[in-house]
């Protein structure tokens, strides 16, 4: 029987995610679509998506032949979706089939988003949907890609891009950044939280941090920012400062620099000014409307800063962001 989706038959007025399988797919990228678009989220009290596979063949091999992927529906599945996942597979030289390049130009063409995980970068560029466009991909394949796809802005350090209705995740892990970046743009930083708890995952990475970390074998015995992190989202709403965080850790502000940068591929301050935005949108989620608390409990300082913040990196204004998702109204 072919199945359309991962719940039993289509769920009205949920927006509809459809995978793409092809032949040598990776099944690692398909498992993390799965994760966060496809399960039930019981502790949420509802499901986020409606989700569904759909591939050119009944029977599709996996990267390797690894196993074979049968019983999930036919190609015409990719016209149904409201956001579309591209193919990915490690034989980035060898073109993707004609069917598949034509599905991905009718959901871009009707408006639908379109999402390729690590070379899934590369089904999107061959379609021809990426002309001009930003992107990124796995750094390993950067050089051939430029080489195939001149005119995408390729940006091959980051783990993540959100071009609007186009978004690339550079590798495997990233996949699972990217999903949770778009729940989070879905459904708001308090539900992209739940997922992530799941998953037991990072909540937010932001999509500008370098796509691989450097990880030296350290010269003390525990080096972990764990307890330092601990500590400050404890206190987002005081001035902290990174000389605080590296006095705290018992470090100099040079050396914490360096240990951010190879655990977790970023800054003190952008991973403070992170962590305080993710809390300012959980507050205006549940409900606070005072632009001024928001800015002063979340450690932003004033509301001015917070909306400038805001509209960086979400797109929107608070306003637009608690009307969007925020408590209903009664």
């Amino acid at each position: 029987m072919t199945q359309e989706s991962s719940h039993a038959g289509r769920t009205a007025g949920l927006h509809r995610v459809v995978v793409i399988v092809d032949a040598n797919s990776n099944p690692f990228e398909l498992g993390c679509a799965t994760e966060v678009f496809g399960l039930r989220r019981p502790e949420i009290g509802r499901d986020l998506y409606d989700f569904g596979l759909c591939s050119p063949e009944p029977r599709t091999l996996m990267r390797d032949g690894f196993f074979t992927l049968t019983g999930v529906a036919g190609l015409e599945a990719a016209d149904t979706a409201d956001t579309l996942i591209v193919p990915n597979r490690p034989d980035v030289e060898v073109p993707r089939r004609t069917a598949v390049l034509d599905a991905v130009r009718r959901a871009h063409a009707r408006g639908a988003r379109l999402l390729g995980f690590c070379s899934g970068a590369f089904t999107l560029a061959e379609a021809g949907v990426l002309d001009g466009r930003r992107a990124t991909a796995h750094w390993q394949w950067a050089d051939s890609f430029r080489a195939r796809f001149p005119s995408v802005r390729l940006e091959s350090d980051v783990l993540f891009v959100d071009d609007g209705d186009i978004l690339t995740a550079a590798g495997s892990a990233a996949a699972l950044d990217l999903g949770l970046h778009v729940v989070r743009r879905d459904h708001g930083a308090e539900i992209a939280n739940s997922v992530s708890r799941r998953l037991v995952f990072a909540a937010h990475r932001d999509g500008g941090q370098r796509q691989f970390v450097e990880r030296p074998m350290p010269d003390l015995p525990d080096e972990s920012l764990a307890p330092v992190l601990a500590w400050a989202l404890e206190r987002l709403d005081s001035p902290l400062t990174v000389a605080d965080l590296a006095a705290r850790a018992t470090v100099s502000p040079a050396t914490l620099h360096r240990r951010f940068r190879a655990q977790l591929g970023t800054t003190p301050l952008t991973w403070l000014t992170g962590e305080r935005l993710a809390l300012a949108c959980r507050l205006i989620e549940r409900g606070e409307s005072r632009l001024e608390v928001v800015a002063r409990r979340s450690g932003l300082g004033t509301a001015a800063n917070l909306r400038t913040l805001m509209r960086r990196e979400t797109g929107i204004t608070p306003s637009a962001y608690r009307r969007r998702f925020g408590p209903a109204v009664t």
